[in-house]
């Protein structure tokens, strides 16, 4: 997976990187601590992990895939952090058979719902990792955005297929076996008690750009990076976007 520093990955990272960020620049000031101690569930091959202990944080992922996790150490040494990243194989159901309950003053779940049994149960276990005092980072798939997807490739079917689908799926092709709803995915936050402080819309035009255009274009990818922040926050392309970031907190 990309690093959510390199310019050409940050078209699909950015947003969720820059609210991250602030937030755990929140939480620092909050607990009075330099250092968070920060887990992320279904975090491979540290996308995040990687940049957050870049940050100075300590960061625990955990990941079903040992190939994951083992691209994650070479990763994390290469940048110079490995000593601020630990590597566990577990997955969502069993989180508590490897990591503590209620250690952590933030939880980052990204790209985790999607794939469990009960996303009510990953939701709550992520929750029941936080300390008294911590910030949530959820991330998922976004119905809408499949929708728009496969209308625009002309696949019209799958997309009132999608649409109609409880899980959201086009069909049985479909590498992805749930998508969300803006609405869905707070309520599952909402139902832990948690507060919702933020609702973002993720690659809302990123995967509907041509590619080349974004790369021979002279400053196309700057353009469109802005472009992705500004419509990031607002209500109407939370229901067209690929991915949906919610942020929470508990105070």
């Amino acid at each position: 997976m990309s690093d959510p520093l390199r310019p050409r990955a940050s078209l699909r990272t950015a947003v969720v990187w820059e609210v991250l960020k602030d937030a755990l620049e929140g939480r620092v000031k909050a607990a009075g601590r330099d250092a968070l101690d920060v887990l992320d569930t279904g975090g491979g091959t540290g996308n995040f992990a990687v940049p957050v202990a870049r940050l100075g944080h300590r960061v625990t992922v955990v990941d079903p895939s040992p190939n994951a996790l083992f691209a994650l150490e070479r990763r994390a040494a290469e940048a110079g952090v490995a000593d601020q990243v630990r590597a566990v194989q577990g997955d969502a159901h069993g989180l508590f058979d490897v990591v503590e309950r209620g250690g952590y003053d933030a939880v980052l779940c990204h790209g985790v719902l999607e794939y469990v049994d009960d996303p009510a149960e990953g939701v709550r276990n992520a929750v029941a990792a936080l300390r008294p005092a911590g910030t949530l980072s959820l991330l998922a798939a976004g119905l809408g955005g499949a929708v728009l997807a496969r209308a625009l490739a002309g696949h019209f079917d799958e997309a009132r297929q999608a649409l109609t689908d409880p899980a959201g799926r086009w069909g049985d092709g479909d590498p992805v076996p749930r998508r969300f709803t803006a609405e869905q995915l707070t309520d599952l936050v909402s139902a832990t008690g948690l507060q919702v402080g933020g609702v973002h819309g993720v690659r809302v035009f990123a995967d509907l750009v041509p590619g080349v255009l974004v790369d021979t274009e002279p400053g196309a990818m700057e353009a469109l990076l802005k472009l992705e922040a500004a419509a990031a926050e607002q209500p109407a392309f939370h229901a067209v976007a690929t991915q949906l970031h919610v942020l929470a907190e508990r105070d």
